[in-house]
């Protein structure tokens, strides 16, 4: 997927590994960033079914603190 990341999907990374975001446990899982829920929920989706990015805890409710993953990580090194 590195060839394909686009600009955005690499600040939403970046926003993540800045833990400004969080996701939802869901198989279509949604993002929000600052609180807000992202505009490009595509990449988003594309970013976890890609194993880049994951809930950061199995706590309860919709909404978790978003993590990456060590493959995600490694793509921002």
């Amino acid at each position: 997927m590195n060839d394909e990341l686009t600009h955005r999907a690499r600040a939403m990374l970046r926003a993540v590994a800045a833990g400004r975001a969080e996701v939802t446990r869901s198989r279509e899982p949604d993002l929000r960033v600052d609180g807000l829920l992202c505009s490009d929920q595509v990449a988003a989706r594309q970013l976890a079914h890609a194993g880049l990015v994951r809930p950061a805890s199995d706590s309860g409710g919709q909404w978790a603190p978003a993590e990456l993953t060590p493959e995600g990580r490694a793509l921002l090194a």
